[in-house]
């Protein structure tokens, strides 16, 4: 029987990231592939009692819902103060269902593609250099979506940096397992699907 996952996201430039997630759960999960349905929100994924009552109905028709937030949602203060913080107030926002896994992108979605910067330079024709090491470690004060837009605008390729359009462009024919390996946060929520359809975690 084939697992059905809800996987609740913030809008339509995480909702590109699912041809990169399929192709990499489908050369690990070969007969055990998951149904995965993501569920775009406006922008933000819902807080508290609307959270809840989402995950609820959404559970109606899967086996499993996964919420993934960005830590860096904009606001002043911050809604969380990191992917702990985030997965923390989503779990006490949703209640004990085992069901439900709630996840984080710290600081932000665009974390996970910066271990992709040789891809990131040819597409925005710039040498900038990364702005770090470590991916996630990139914070509220300048958040990676902030250095891609800055990469692409500084660059020669005489577009500015598109959410839904270039990260389908950054992922194309990349494997998540080197952003995962750049990216605690990244792996968990990895690890979370291959478990729940019977996988080895990577």
């Amino acid at each position: 029987m084939t697992v059905r996952i809800a996987i609740i996201v913030e809008g339509a430039t995480e909702a590109t990231f699912k041809f990169a997630l399929e192709n990499f759960l489908k050369g690990r999960l070969q007969g055990r592939m998951p149904k995965l349905d993501f569920v775009p929100e406006d922008g933000r994924i819902p807080k508290a009692e609307r959270l809840r009552r989402k995950v609820e109905l959404l559970l109606r028709d899967h086996d499993a819902v996964i919420a993934l937030t960005d830590v860096y949602t904009g606001s002043n203060p911050p809604d969380f103060k990191d992917a702990a913080d985030a997965k923390m107030k989503m779990r006490q926002w949703v209640g004990d269902e085992r069901r439900f896994h709630p996840h984080a992108a710290q600081y932000d979605f665009e974390a996970w593609l910066l271990p992709y910067w040789q891809r990131i330079q040819k597409l925005a024709r710039s040498d900038r250099q990364p702005p770090g090491e470590h991916p996630e470690s990139v914070n509220h004060h300048k958040p990676p979506s902030r250095h891609l837009a800055e990469i692409f605008r500084a660059g020669g390729s005489g577009r500015k940096y598109v959410k839904t359009r270039d990260a389908l462009r950054i992922l194309s024919d990349q494997d998540l397992s080197i952003s995962a390996a750049r990216c605690p946060e990244l792996k968990a929520f990895l690890n979370t699907i291959l478990t729940l359809a019977g996988g080895s975690s990577c």
